[in-house]
């Protein structure tokens, strides 16, 4: 355990900011799994709607930084080629 009072600053800015993290990506792969289930379902503007949730997630999580570009970009990729498939 830190003695310093910045370095216990730091160690509950960290625990705040991971919580943080943790909660936008589980929010990610709820969105992709929800899109999923849409899109086996067959039900076209559901489809639809829930692929466009789930970019619009995917694209905050980018934006904070909490995925990398090309990881948001490839997620993206692979939900609509599930739909057009």
């Amino acid at each position: 355990m830190a003695n310093i009072k910045s370095a216990i600053k730091r160690i509950k800015i960290t625990e705040k900011e991971t919580n943080i993290n943790k909660a936008l990506k589980t929010q990610v792969k709820t969105a992709t799994k929800k899109c999923r289930q849409a899109i086996d379902s067959a039900n076209a503007d559901l489809s639809k709607e829930m692929i466009r949730m789930a970019q619009k997630t995917i694209d905050k999580a980018c934006k904070k930084g909490i995925l990398h570009k090309n990881t948001a970009s490839r997620k993206k990729s692979s939900l609509m080629k599930s739909l057009k498939v």
